[in-house]
């Protein structure tokens, strides 16, 4: 153990060795706050405390099992008797100890993810609400960040605002009362009758604390109001209290986790040590200088400063592009160009973005050249049930012998052509070889299928002949409007999904689709629906290849990539509205914004490329962008005259003219676009 404390540097060394009372490890991105702790729960063990009375507690089970893998590593079978693992697991094992003291019975039930949807379905139906009034999902997550944010049903009624709230209200209520009736917990339970166990049964927490004398918690600045009361009950007595986290890196506040936490760990436990861990083992001194730079101007932090152990690098690019099919184009370009060169693997590039929209330029760029890659942390564009429909409408205006595309919209939106009708028409069209829709037709012209099948088929071929003058104007935003209005698919999204922000969601990609094909076309000046189709079209062996493979490109959003890090980053889409979201920013949510930014420089190791754009397309047009605060502030410029913040009271702004760069040339070593 001398040999692995000297090892460790300074900062790591005070924080393993500080071992009574509470302290707080500010472990800044990248410098080494797993080895810490680990090493820290080893030293104990090492001083003579016993196993048993280790707690270390994290949130996610890969980092549950890294902490305990790491600790063996160091000090051997022994360490198998801590306790590692995360809240709710630590938490369970509590309730299952001691359910008689919670009048729950020892066999208790779970309720998953799963069986919680069937759980908030069935309340609504004994409420009589309808699910396209409140979408069972969107309830679910509410009552969970209720829980979360120790808000009871009878809470959430008080503090309802409209009828949609009110409903939510009611069904939690109703989803508490089958839970109760069924002797069952969900998973937000967990901690909240861990919570009542400690508060409620004095005896027992006594017990339990007794029992782990020596409490570390990770990740602390992610807390949720449940995890920090059980966390200060289980030391009040001893106060053998590890906090390790950063406040830079707090990104959750939609989750329930509160900043606040870890910026007043010093008020809430008098006397507590600071350890401040700065060097970062993970990036180039040129990426800590701009993450330095953006941080600083949060007020509300613990002040510290990264510094990079690794020396200097290669300096952070900014480029301006024209918009974002420009962005995705010139990303894609640099990365093939940089494998093809034989300077790095398609495993080493990482995209960042801020919102779940942007990835579908990248995609349709990606999958243009062949670059194999993954999206995290989100569903394709490709693959929502919006675009789907949409594009099945195309394909079939494009192929009316494309079965697939029509049996997928024949009864989307509901248009009275049930299930058996639909198999009557594809066994007949077996029979005759032909086409499900030219079978359809003539069983409706020769009477075999009537009624409101007929009229439904009837009602699907004038849209798509109405559909089809348009296609003849050789306008493809245009075309894809008129589907959408002539289907009233707006009505369609509002049927399925019963609260307004899941509907806008749900909306706004089925907007990306006209969005795509607006740049298709001005990338594109002869393209017709069939290369437009043809462009989208991925071959599924060659997805399920590549996802095989281990060796793609990382495309995902910001809050997906926190703690994980690749040799080369494109942090994309720095704009006001983007980063900072204009809706977070509207909210008073900047800071948090920041921290966002920040947490995408740090994911870089050695090389980091920022992009924005001068426009970006909206609703079928390109509108103008204003490039983001945080580049100024990585530039230490003010913002040029003219400039306006997302949040600004006026919405009327003006293109910053950017410079055009290619894909097929890879620039110099880049030192990047003036703001």
């Amino acid at each position: 153990m001398t040999d692995l404390l000297a090892s460790l540097n300074d900062a790591q060394r005070r924080a393993v060795t500080c071992t009574d009372g509470p302290l707080l490890v500010l472990a800044g991105a990248g410098t080494g706050k797993t080895r810490v702790i680990t090493v820290r729960a080893a030293h104990l063990m090492q001083q003579g405390v016993a196993p048993e009375q280790i707690l270390m507690v994290t949130f996610t089970n890969k980092a549950a099992r890294e902490m305990q893998e790491r600790l063996c590593s160091l000090a051997g079978a022994a360490a198998n008797q801590a306790t590692v693992g995360t809240f709710h697991r630590f938490c369970m094992r509590l309730i299952r100890e001691h359910a008689a003291a919670l009048d729950l019975p020892p066999g208790f039930g779970i309720c998953d993810s799963s069986d919680q949807l069937s759980a908030v379905k069935g309340a609504l139906r004994e409420l009589r609400i309808a699910e396209t009034a409140v979408d069972p999902r969107a309830a679910q997550s509410k009552i969970s960040l209720f829980k979360n944010a120790l808000i009871s049903s009878e809470q959430a009624m008080d503090q309802a605002e409209d009828d949609w709230d009110i409903m939510v209200a009611r069904c939690y209520t109703k989803y508490e009362e089958h839970l109760r009736r069924h002797r069952m917990l969900d998973f937000d339970d967990f901690l909240l009758f861990a919570l009542r166990l400690l508060e409620e049964k004095e005896e027992l927490r006594k017990q339990i604390a007794a029992r782990y004398r020596y409490v570390m918690v990770d990740e602390y600045q992610d807390t949720n109001a449940p995890q920090y009361r059980i966390v200060r009950a289980l030391v009040q007595d001893h106060r053998n209290l590890c906090v390790v986290g950063d406040d830079d890196q707090s990104i959750y506040a939609w989750r329930g986790a509160d900043v606040r936490r870890i910026l007043d760990f010093e008020k809430d436990f008098p006397g507590a040590e600071n350890v401040r861990l700065e060097t970062n083992y993970r990036s180039t001194a040129e990426i800590l200088d701009a993450a330095n730079k953006v941080i600083r101007n949060n007020p509300k932090r613990h002040d510290k400063e990264l510094i990079s152990a690794l020396g200097a690098g290669s300096t952070v690019s900014v480029m301006g592009m024209e918009d974002e099919d420009h962005e995705a184009s010139f990303v894609a370009g640099e990365i093939r160009y940089q494998v093809e060169s034989q300077e790095e693997r398609y495993g080493d590039f990482a995209i960042l973005c801020r919102t779940g929209q942007q990835p579908r330029a990248f995609e349709a760029e990606l999958r243009s050249a062949g670059i194999p890659y993954r999206l995290v942390g989100g569903t394709s564009f490709f693959d929502r049930k919006e675009v789907r429909d949409v594009l099945a409408y195309l394909r079939l205006l494009a192929n009316p012998a494309d079965e697939s595309a029509f049996l997928r919209i024949a009864n989307t939106p509901p248009r009275g052509i049930g299930k058996g009708s639909l198999d009557r028409v594809v066994e007949r069209a077996t029979e005759l070889g032909d086409t499900a829709w030219r079978a359809f037709r003539s069983m409706v012209d020769a009477g075999e299928i009537s009624g409101a099948p007929a009229r439904g088929f009837t009602a699907l071929r004038e849209i798509l002949n109405q559909a089809h003058v348009v296609l003849q104007e050789g306008d493809l935003p245009r075309l894809i409007q008129e589907v959408l209005a002539l289907t009233n698919y707006r009505a369609e999204i509002e049927r399925i999904y019963g609260d307004h922000e899941t509907q806008e969601l749900r909306w706004n990609g089925v907007l990306e689709v006209v969005d795509f094909a607006a740049s298709f076309q001005r990338k594109n000046k002869k393209g017709d629906l069939a290369s437009f189709l043809q462009e989208l079209s991925l071959s599924t062996d060659e997805r399920d290849k590549e996802e095989d493979s281990g060796d793609q490109v990382t495309l995902m959003t910001l809050h997906a990539a926190k703690g994980l890090e690749f040799r080369r980053v494109y942090l994309v889409g720095l704009e006001e509205g983007i980063l900072p979201h204009k809706r977070a920013a509207a909210e008073g949510g900047v800071e948090e914004e920041r921290r966002l930014m920040y947490v995408g420089i740090t994911r870089a190791q050695q090389d980091l490329t920022i992009t924005f754009c001068g426009s970006r397309t909206r609703f079928g047009k390109l509108q103008p962008c204003h490039p983001s605060r945080f580049l100024f502030e990585l530039k230490e410029k003010t913002p040029p005259e003219g400039w306006l913040a997302t949040d600004a009271p006026s919405v009327v702004q003006e293109a910053v003219p950017v410079p055009r760069n290619t894909k097929k040339k890879r620039p110099a070593r880049r030192p990047g676009s003036r703001l």
